[in-house]
């Protein structure tokens, strides 16, 4: 196509993409065999779990992980990397004790008594969620696409099989849940197995003193990231869980089913791009290339997205309920509504990280600010004005914020200078 497909990016993004599609290929054509296993009102109880487990992992390596492709040695590398797996570890234990002693009390404030003895999972998943990120990303640092690859088929296999075993045997919610735990874990062994083994050298030049430095280096990031990150991670999340809470019958479930299924370009390569125009973001501003770069990585995603996506939103609302079972065709209009927005997040979200690298992490966590409330007050207001309406209401203002996104992206790699 253009420079942007050319050496080794294509490449990378290809290993990773196939990677990607394999595993997000068991999941899709196993849903329509779990959605038969599996109520809606159980999908509630998954949307509500991996809702808390998304915005508890986004604190959980306070974002250093982002900084570890960004040294240009691998000593600064391989520190920023023992700090986000120690910042993982230690946040997890600090959140197993209200989730273990309090679980009635935050089952009811959820409105999902029925999850108060599986929230054991939450900081394990978190856990596992943040260690696998920053072992991913000193894989992507270190060019082991292939690796990520073998991961993200293990967790798709491990955790598919798991709910579809334990949903033949009548598990109920229990079994989604675990399946989804599984999957967050079982790709971490791989990629530190891997990291034990072909990094000894950086290993050894871990050291408090390094920690230190590389703590006060990137301070940034938790400072401007954390918050930034968890507010784009509770505007996804939080109307998903006000959904779960306030909506009348399992609407969390057709919501999550929606999203499994449209977010699959996303998963399947906006996020395989996103792996690696970070990987590559560093040295193209330091060749002052990182203004183009990002314009072109839009374009192309536009120019691979627009079909595939507009398909699905046109033809969901006449196929869910024959494929995933008639009590899932409301998912299916819900899909049509979500088409601009899944759009919108595909061309955005891989290069959305630019405007970290160029250090303007307060302008990410306004735009995030603004994305929550924008979303959050709609959902709201939605329950109250119109209780059939809030998924919908969700759509329509993810697709609004994201093209503010767009806007934002564009105008700041337009004045980016070395």
């Amino acid at each position: 196509m253009d420079e942007l497909f050319r050496r080794g990016f294509v490449r990378s993004v290809g290993i990773l993409t196939g990677g990607t599609a394999i595993g997000q290929a068991i999941t899709v054509l196993m849903l329509p065999i779990i959605t038969r296993f599996y109520s809606p009102e159980d999908f509630s109880l998954l949307a509500v779990y991996m809702a808390l487990v998304a915005v508890f992992s986004v604190v959980g390596c306070l974002r250093y992980n982002i900084a570890i492709p960004l040294p240009e040695n691998d000593c600064q590398g391989i520190n920023v990397l023992a700090l986000s797996l120690l910042a993982s570890t230690v946040i997890s234990l600090i959140l197993a004790i209200p989730m273990l002693l309090m679980a009635s009390g935050f089952a009811a404030l959820l409105g999902q008594p029925g999850l108060e003895t599986l929230l054991w999972m939450v900081p394990v998943g978190v856990w596992a969620s943040s260690m696998y990120t920053g072992l991913q990303y000193w894989a992507s640092r270190k060019k082991r696409f292939g690796l990520i690859t073998k991961t993200l088929i293990t967790r798709s296999l491990g955790g598919v099989s798991a709910q579809l075993g334990l949903g033949y045997f009548g598990s109920g919610a229990f079994g989604l849940l675990l399946g989804q735990t599984l999957n967050n874990s079982l790709g971490v062994f791989g990629l530190a197995r891997s990291t034990l083994r072909e990094d000894r050298a950086a290993i050894r030049q871990v050291s408090l003193k390094e920690m230190a430095r590389n703590l006060k280096k990137f301070r940034r990031y938790p400072i401007y990231s954390v918050p930034e990150a968890l507010c784009n991670t509770a505007g996804l999340q939080v109307p998903i869980l006000i959904i779960a809470s306030l909506a009348v019958g399992p609407e969390a479930g057709f919501v999550l089913l929606s999203m499994r299924v449209l977010g699959l370009p996303i998963r399947l390569i906006g996020g395989s791009v996103g792996q690696v125009y970070l990987s590559e973001a560093g040295e193209k501003l330091r060749q002052g290339d990182l203004p183009s770069f990002t314009r072109r990585t839009m374009a192309t995603l536009a120019k691979v997205g627009i079909v595939p996506i507009l398909l699905a939103g046109l033809i969901s609302p006449f196929v869910f309920g024959p494929v995933f079972g008639d009590e899932w065709a409301r998912a299916g209009v819900i899909v049509a509504w979500m088409t601009p927005w899944f759009f919108l997040q595909f061309v955005v979200s891989p290069v959305s990280m630019v405007l970290n690298v160029v250090n303007r992490q307060e302008l990410a966590f306004l735009l995030q600010v603004v994305g929550l409330l924008l979303r959050v007050i709609a959902v709201l207001g939605a329950a109250r004005f119109a209780p059939s309406m809030q998924a919908e209401v969700f759509a329509v203002t993810s697709a609004g914020f994201y093209c503010l996104y767009a806007f934002v992206v564009l105008s700041v790699s337009r004045t980016v200078t070395v």
